[in-house]
């Protein structure tokens, strides 16, 4: 049976060409690129079938699924779903079973290097594998399996990417992120606790658009997205350049808005687009809130001191100063520009003095 394109699961579901054109534009917008994409993005989904997912789930907690089924825009969270063949995925399908294990069985057959598997979640190691079973067997051997015909991996969030809390130490189960156990296909980590819904759909659109995976950072994260730290477009990023910080909970600081990072915030070491595509349809984030960022997209950030406690050693490339620099600078760059105003008046007043005797002595 031939898989249908998307564009016409689109029509099947009433929608019509105007919002279907309407989507593609979003979806170049969404992704950054020009609005010249829109129609290239159009023939795609006119021309291409829709690509088999296989949905896997390891170790965690499911909110990456619920993250992925909140999009924003209600065009992006019904179509996405339809333009994916999402033939496996135990937490949204109702086949269970054998019934639903053959599913995986057969995707990989008939489409054999033609299919992505997502995974959410990872494999624990410990007592060979038996921390998590899948289908009776090993998680980690269902995903050795499948990952073995697959086109291409997506680690959905922290704990396929990295670990997260299950990897925290001391780690009785050995936890190991995706790309530890899987070394020979292409990854595309989308790290968060859970990431945002769009980023999550926007990257899954990319890939089956482009039929490529999209521009990787070295950690093998999406540029687009993971390219610039929160700290980078933060709204309360001035209050930082100017040495103004919320000192504790609810103080007339945090009232005022200022600057989360003596709160702990990680906003500064961590790269993710919360600051920018936000949560909750884009209307706020966690430092938005009043609470700093966690750094829940970095790699260990549940071993790295606490969400409380404000990073003093920053060394990572780009980072200005911290806290206790900033407040430092500010006072010897406020100390030093008093200096220079005394010296400079009592230059003009020496100039004054010596104009006005030369004038006398005339």
């Amino acid at each position: 049976m031939e898989i249908e394109t998307f564009y016409e699961v689109m029509k099947r579901q009433g929608i019509t060409r105007r919002s279907f054109l309407k989507f593609c534009s979003l979806t170049a917008a969404s992704l950054g690129l020009a609005p010249s994409f829109a129609p290239k993005i159009a023939h795609a989904m006119e021309t291409k079938p829709r690509t088999p997912v296989i949905w896997l789930h390891g170790l965690e907690c499911t909110c990456c699924s619920e993250s992925f089924i909140r999009s924003a825009h209600p065009l992006t969270k019904d179509v996405v779903l339809s333009m994916l063949s999402l033939d496996y995925d135990d937490t949204l399908m109702a086949a269970a079973g054998h019934q639903a294990e053959e599913i995986i069985a057969d995707i990989r057959k008939k489409y054999k290097g033609n299919f992505i598997l997502a995974v959410e979640g990872n494999p624990p190691l410990n007592e060979d594998g038996m921390y998590c079973i899948h289908g009776g067997r090993p998680f980690v051997e269902v995903l050795k399996e499948t990952a073995a015909d697959a086109k291409a991996i997506i680690s959905w969030g922290s704990c396929a990417s990295w670990g997260c809390v299950q990897a925290a130490k001391p780690n009785p189960t050995q936890a190991t992120p995706v790309h530890k156990v899987i070394t020979d296909k292409p990854i595309i980590k989308v790290p968060g606790c859970p990431p945002i819904a769009e980023v999550m759909t926007a990257v899954v659109t990319y890939v089956l658009t482009f039929d490529r995976i999209p521009e990787l950072d070295r950690q093998g994260r999406p540029k687009m997205f993971y390219g610039q730290r929160i700290h980078d477009k933060c709204y309360r990023r001035p209050h930082f350049d100017a040495g103004q910080f919320v000192e504790e909970w609810d103080d007339e600081a945090a009232r005022k808005g200022f600057c989360l990072y003596k709160m702990g915030c990680k906003g500064p070491t961590t790269y993710n687009a919360c600051s920018t595509v936000r949560w909750n349809n884009g209307v706020s984030f966690p430092i938005q809130s009043g609470h700093g960022c966690i750094g829940c997209s970095e790699d260990g950030f549940w071993d790295k001191g606490g969400f409380y406690n404000r990073v003093t050693d920053i060394k990572q490339f780009g980072i200005e100063a911290n806290a206790d620099k900033i407040g430092g600078t500010v006072a010897a760059v406020a100390g030093a520009a008093v200096v220079a105003h005394a010296a400079v008046s009592a230059l003009s007043r020496a100039r004054s003095s010596q104009n006005d005797q030369s004038k006398g002595g005339k």
